[in-house]
């Protein structure tokens, strides 16, 4: 009983008003009466098991409420005293008590300051004086909805190729082009494709790949770059790209001996094409320490400085290819016969025959080498193209099917050659039989020779009398 008087302490009411705490009193000194009942009878020994759990149970729940009062009014104090607008008022009065509206914490926790600054609670939209701004729709938002946005736009997005996956994807392009020689379906490739800041990688990586093969490779390489020239590249990019293979000149020579020359070709061309800006040489006059690179800008410089290449260097990769017009190679076949004729030079022609890089026109060059030989005045000729063919023969440049289809043309053709040559069928018939001792042709080819019959008469005047 003690106990529960020391808990049961009362204040005295201010200002003539009942306080809380004596209301609390009145409402203990109910539940004390019933407490003296129950231990009195625990004194006469009275008391049930239930009763005494329901009397402990009674004193902790007093305890509980006790402790709660107590920092109720704890923090009641401190948040009047941290703000000063209730200092001197009793916090347990009516007036000094926080409403139970208030949107300050009354949980015994934190400084007393309003929740999420007073913009919290059921019913508030922010803060007062908060000004909200339309707000664009997030994409990740589970109420997004794609169809009230308007009207939707699909692009498609495709990735920058990376530096090393460059080659791969263009090597296969320029090895195709080499084959097909369209310059427009290689723009269109291109256009598939986003290089990004490694465009100009693909003229060096073109220029590469030509170094290594033919020269009709280089002549379609150069003539890749002039399309592409205003078009997908600009001249400074493509400055940049020979400028890059200006540096790797050390590294391409190992693979190609002559890449110097070829590279100082390739700046000529290109610049007579517009492809580099004429002022592309001067940039480099007295900077470079490369041996190599200097061995090519010195063959550009050259090629420049000649009157008719300024304008356009056409030939600078030579003549060749199945790309050239018909009527062309036949003059140069002639002009490369002719020239023999004059030095006597085989290993001449023969370099002169490949570099045309057209093994299926070869029967055109036995056409006019035989043709030569019936058009020619003397026996001199003959003599000397058995040596070219027998060069081009053992040596596999000139098939057999190449050598028996120029022959063919010339037994086909020979009548009408026998207007201007009246003597054609025996030189003809000679100049086989010399090819068929040499191994030149076969038995059969010279056999299918055609031959004029000769008409033998009895005498002058036996009036055209045939002799049998």
């Amino acid at each position: 009983m003690a106990e529960v008087d020391t808990w049961s302490t009362a204040r005295p009411a201010a200002d003539g008003m009942v306080s809380y705490s004596e209301k609390l009193s009145e409402v203990d000194r109910h539940c004390s009466d019933d407490e003296d009942a129950l231990i009195e009878s625990e004194i006469n020994g009275n008391w049930t098991p239930q009763e005494k759990a329901l009397h402990e149970a009674r004193l902790k729940a007093k305890a509980k409420r006790r402790l709660r009062k107590s920092s109720s009014r704890n923090s009641t104090s401190e948040s009047i005293s941290e703000s000063g607008e209730m200092g001197g008022v009793d916090p347990n009065s009516p007036k000094g008590k926080v409403p139970t509206n208030d949107r300050k914490s009354r949980m015994g926790k934190g400084r007393g300051l309003p929740k999420k600054g007073g913009a919290g609670g059921k019913g508030v939209w922010g803060a007062a004086g908060m000004v909200y701004e339309v707000e664009e729709p997030d994409i990740r938002d589970p109420n997004y909805d794609e169809s009230a946005q308007g009207d939707t736009v699909y692009a498609t997005v495709v990735p920058v190729i990376d530096e090393k996956e460059l080659e791969k994807m263009v090597n296969p392009i320029v090895q195709e082009y080499f084959e097909h020689g369209d310059t427009k379906e290689v723009e269109l490739l291109l256009k598939e494709l986003n290089l990004g800041p490694h465009k100009y990688e693909f003229s060096s990586l073109a220029v590469s790949l030509s170094l290594e093969g033919k020269a009709s490779h280089r002549e379609l390489t150069s003539r890749l770059l002039s399309d592409l020239s205003n078009k997908m590249m600009s001249q400074s990019e493509m400055a940049r790209a020979f400028d890059k293979m200006l540096k790797e000149l050390p590294d391409l020579i190992l693979d190609t001996p002559d890449a110097p020359q070829m590279l100082g070709q390739f700046i000529a061309r290109a610049i007579a094409d517009h492809v580099l800006p004429m002022s592309f040489l001067d940039c480099y006059k007295g900077k470079v320490d490369c041996e190599h690179a200097r061995v090519a800008l010195d063959r550009a410089t050259v090629l420049l400085s000649m009157k008719r290449e300024v304008v356009r260097l056409d030939n600078v990769w030579g003549v060749g290819g199945g790309l050239r017009p018909v009527k062309h190679l036949i003059k140069e076949m002639n002009l490369l016969l002719k020239e023999y004729l004059i030095s006597g030079d085989v290993a001449e022609a023969e370099r002169c025959l490949r570099d045309l890089e057209v093994p299926h026109f070869h029967h055109e060059l036995v056409y006019e080498a035989v043709v030569m030989v019936l058009e020619a005045s003397g026996d001199n000729a003959g003599q000397m193209m058995i040596k070219p063919l027998q060069s081009f023969w053992k040596s596999g440049l000139v098939t057999i099917d190449q050598m028996n289809r120029g022959f063919q043309r010339v037994y086909d053709e020979l009548p009408e050659i026998s207007l201007d040559v009246p003597h054609a069928h025996t030189i003809m018939e000679g100049f086989v039989d010399l090819c068929y001792q040499e191994s030149i042709i076969t038995k059969q080819l010279r056999d299918a020779c055609p031959s004029r019959g000769r008409k033998r008469f009895v005498s002058e005047g036996d009036g055209g009398v045939i002799k049998n």
